[in-house]
């Protein structure tokens, strides 16, 4: 692995300490976090990440600093894709905003905990079997082709194996008591929907990883940095959630760009397993000899096609209708819940961003206007809220 036990018990020490220090002066009391907050949260997150990365090339080198950032910069691009169905978890099971961080820290720090199994799981794989590479190039080739099939870039769902099995087996409630795990509910101990959102994130998360591990062996095979930068990366997951939050729904070329670097790192493996082959029926068993891409152009890859597709969403006239559309869908849906959201303030506040956003979709070319109006379950969504505030301001 190339680096001494005590640099790996220092790294974990600092990991559990930044983890404690968020729940205990963060989370721990719910609140629902501001914009501001959440910015300076996620800068904070992102400069330990970078300091991180700086010291391993000064204590390491800069190669092992360059896959580093590789590794840092591709589990961050894949997460945000978990972001959306974090928002479908936490929207189906109508979680008040003042609760979100404390579910998204409990799934993430669960979902940390079975990625680092997953990782060495995969580590030892590929000592043991020389055609490893190969069966992780071809994993993440069809999870690039899948990936750029409009059925999962537009059908991101919550309807998890795990939220499934957890209501069939387990005694569930459906109703929240503060951020309480288990209440009694007709003599009886049941889990309130705080843990099963736990669980149903943390699951998600896990899902993710097969796809992510695989990536980021593909860019180096230094245990450590793939750890740390999978570490790092979830730490500053809770916050990105709230920071982008509005957001992802116009990340619309997202899933293009993640399936052309997954396909990039896919090939690169295939590449890398001919370079080292020891299969009997490819080459005779022997080595092919083919090209190897180094982590530095691999890290370029990766910069510029983040840039193009964030750069190409943001820009894009129909990610803006997208955006729009789905936070008005979600703040009407907000302010009819009245578990959701009971200080008046706040639900004011979820009110004037749907103003906000009505807005926006008025202010939409003619086209798309009228495309939106043919929803009669979004028009009906709409007006429901209306009526709502109108009744809740006349009372």
């Amino acid at each position: 692995m190339g680096v001494s036990p005590l640099v790996w018990t220092l790294t974990i020490v600092v990991l559990v300490a930044l983890t404690l220090f968020d729940y205990f002066f963060h989370v721990r009391k719910s609140h629902a976090p501001t914009l501001p907050e959440a910015a300076v949260w996620s800068a904070s997150y992102l400069g330990i990440a970078i300091l991180f990365g700086v010291a391993v090339m000064i204590f390491g080198d800069t190669t092992m600093g360059v896959e580093y950032f590789a590794c840092y910069l591709s589990n961050e691009a894949l997460s945000v894709d978990n972001l959306f169905v974090f928002l479908v978890i936490i929207g189906s099971f109508a979680v008040p905003r003042v609760a979100q961080q404390k579910v998204l820290l409990f799934g993430i720090v669960a979902a940390t905990v079975a990625r680092t199994a997953f990782i060495f799981l995969g580590a030892a794989f590929i000592t043991l079997f020389g055609w490893a590479f190969y069966l992780f190039g071809v994993v993440l080739l069809v999870t690039a082709g899948n990936l750029v099939r409009p059925t999962a870039s537009e059908g991101r769902t919550a309807n998890l194996a795990v939220i499934r099995i957890a209501k069939r087996f387990l005694r569930t409630s459906d109703r929240y008591d503060g951020d309480r795990l288990f209440i009694d509910e007709n003599g009886k101990r049941v889990m309130t929907p705080m843990l099963m959102v736990m669980i149903a994130v943390g699951g998600s998360d896990l899902l993710f990883a097969f796809d992510s591990i695989p990536a980021l062996f593909g860019l180096t095979q230094n245990v450590y940095l793939i750890f740390s930068a999978t570490a790092f990366s979830l730490l500053g997951l809770r916050q990105l959630y709230f920071l982008i939050d509005g957001l992802l729904d116009r990340l619309i070329y997202l899933s293009y760009g993640l399936a052309g670097i997954l396909g990039f790192i896919g090939v690169k493996l295939m590449l890398q397993a001919l370079h080292e082959n020891n299969v009997p029926f490819i080459n005779g068993g022997k080595p092919v000899p083919v090209g190897k891409v180094s982590t530095t152009v691999s890290l370029t890859v990766i910069v510029v096609v983040l840039v193009v597709t964030t750069a190409a969403s943001l820009l894009s006239e129909r990610g803006r209708v997208q955006n729009a559309v789905a936070n008005a869908r979600r703040h009407a849906t907000e302010y009819l819940d009245r578990h959701y959201e009971v200080d008046p303030v706040e639900r004011e506040k979820i009110f004037a961003r749907l103003l906000r956003e009505e807005g926006q979709i008025r202010a939409l070319p003619m086209e798309y206007r009228a495309r939106i109006r043919e929803s009669d379950e979004l028009m009906d969504l709409l007006e429901r809220a209306h009526r709502a505030h109108d009744g809740y301001n006349g009372s």
